[in-house]
């Protein structure tokens, strides 16, 4: 891995090399040489490497631990029920935890989402959604109704499906995808929008790509269209006002169910259980849900659907539905996601996030002053910092990879961790974060993208003269 990858942290940090681990998203030609920080413990919005060196998460792990490290009130509920009772097959049996559990969810889902199938986590999520869509259109009698649409920058998990939905042309070498299936729009990325377009006609060139996809194939044959509310993993891209309601009018015009994955964006991160119909002011026929769901502490996820679908599947002869996982439903994961929903409600986590998300979102703004930073964007508690080489071009730095890097290294000398994607810096924190803390950590982040802005320069790779 290129000595400046954002698993290479700065060498006063006690680091470890684990070659016999095969890492999510490794350089293998690197495998067995690269450093990676060692965390011994966390609390709170913290985590301490070997040394005992505080570092903000800012990432939330993966997006995931939403309610911060060490809730004990999360490890009792885990420990106690596994051992009341670790584990019943859901193939077989059922348990009165996992059935509480989906009668308090649906409470929170818009309009009929009031059926739940339980996963082992967000990948798996995905992959059952986009089954019970073509099981759905066989049932129906529609068995050419397969093909899905998505969209670039979106993420979708590792799954073959999900990953063939995924559009992250970066993670696309070396392996094979559904190609037949999948089909891909373009990004809905207002910072690459052409200069002479408004936000609103750029949205209507987006929603009109859909539609000509949609019309293109053949509306008999498109089952969904899946997309994440904010395009996480591909930036934390917010599309334009109003382009989710008009893309699900162009499904429903269609027939095409939406599949809404807030994996991400559920739990909170938005201010909001379920983001979709309260953020952004549509209903879809599928939401997606995982990591917040149990605030990281154990794998779970689930599929959210609508009861207009499931009552055209219900009393059918001799028709299963022939997907699920041993840890379908897990009593433990039902505990960490029940104690995880109780915190959540009982410290009012959702109004703190609507308290502190604009001044997150508005701190992290002031960064736009600094000569490399050609946005700032995000909604609630998820937010990116993207690096240009010419803010007036927009164009991204040819170490797009390596300054993100560079940042995320200077960054955990200071106390911070960043997730760095290519020039690209995201920061998802717990959503638990004060707004002292936020802060400390805008600070933080000022001082290591001034300090890699520096490196750059004294190495001769960019000029202040560029912008």
């Amino acid at each position: 891995m290129p000595k400046s990858s954002p698993q290479i942290p700065s060498k006063d940090l006690t680091n470890t090399i684990d070659d016999r681990i095969l890492h999510p998203w490794q350089y293998l030609e690197y495998r067995g040489e690269e450093d990676r920080t060692f965390i011994d413990k966390s609390d709170g919005i913290y985590l301490f490497d070997k040394t005992g060196k505080k570092l903000i998460d800012g990432p939330g792990g993966m997006w995931n631990v939403n309610v911060g490290h060490g809730v004990k009130e999360i490890a009792d509920a885990v420990y106690e029920q596994i051992t009341k009772m670790p584990y019943a097959s859901p193939f077989t049996e059922s348990t009165e935890i996992a059935n509480n559990y989906a009668s308090r969810l649906v409470k929170y889902a818009p309009g009929d989402l009031k059926r739940v199938f339980f996963t082992s986590g967000g990948s798996s999520a995905v992959d059952s959604a986009l089954r019970f869509v073509m099981f759905y259109n066989n049932v129906c009698g529609r068995r050419e109704k397969k093909q899905i649409i998505s969209r670039h920058d979106g993420y979708h998990g590792s799954t073959f499906l999900g990953a063939s939905c995924s559009g992250k042309e970066r993670d696309k070498n070396n392996f094979d995808f559904a190609n037949n299936l999948v089909h891909h729009i373009s990004s809905p990325n207002p910072f690459r929008k052409p200069d002479d377009l408004t936000d609103e006609e750029f949205c209507n060139l987006k929603v009109q790509e859909l539609e000509n996809k949609i019309l293109e194939i053949g509306a008999d044959k498109v089952a969904a269209f899946i997309a994440e509310p904010i395009l996480a993993s591909g930036g934390v891209i917010v599309p334009p006002k109003g382009y989710h309601k008009k893309t699900h009018a162009v499904c429903k015009k269609y027939d095409v169910l939406y599949i809404s994955d807030e994996i991400v964006t559920g739990f909170g991160r938005l201010g909001h259980i379920f983001a979709s119909e309260n953020y952004f002011d549509f209903t879809p026929d599928i939401i997606l849900l995982a990591k917040g769901i149990t605030s990281g502490y154990v794998p779970c996820g689930a599929v959210v659907i609508s009861e207009k679908l499931m009552s055209q599947l219900d009393n059918k002869e001799k028709v299963i539905f022939s997907n699920g996982f041993t840890d379908s439903g897990h009593p433990v994961s039902m505990a960490a996601a029940t104690a995880t929903l109780d915190y959540m409600e009982r410290i009012n986590l959702l109004d703190h996030v609507k308290e502190v998300g604009p001044y997150f979102q508005s701190k992290l703004r002031e960064l736009t002053d600094l000569p490399i930073v050609g946005e700032v964007r995000g909604e609630g508690l998820m937010a990116a910092v993207e690096c240009v080489g010419n803010k007036d071009k927009k164009d991204p730095l040819n170490l797009s990879y390596e300054i993100g890097s560079r940042i995320n290294e200077h960054c955990q000398q200071l106390g911070l961790i960043v997730r760095p994607l290519f020039s690209t810096c995201v920061m998802s924190p717990s959503l638990i974060i004060t707004k002292e803390q936020i802060d400390d950590l805008v600070t933080i982040l000022r001082k290591g993208i001034e300090l890699a802005t520096d490196d750059i320069k004294k190495e001769g790779l960019w000029s202040s003269s560029s912008n």
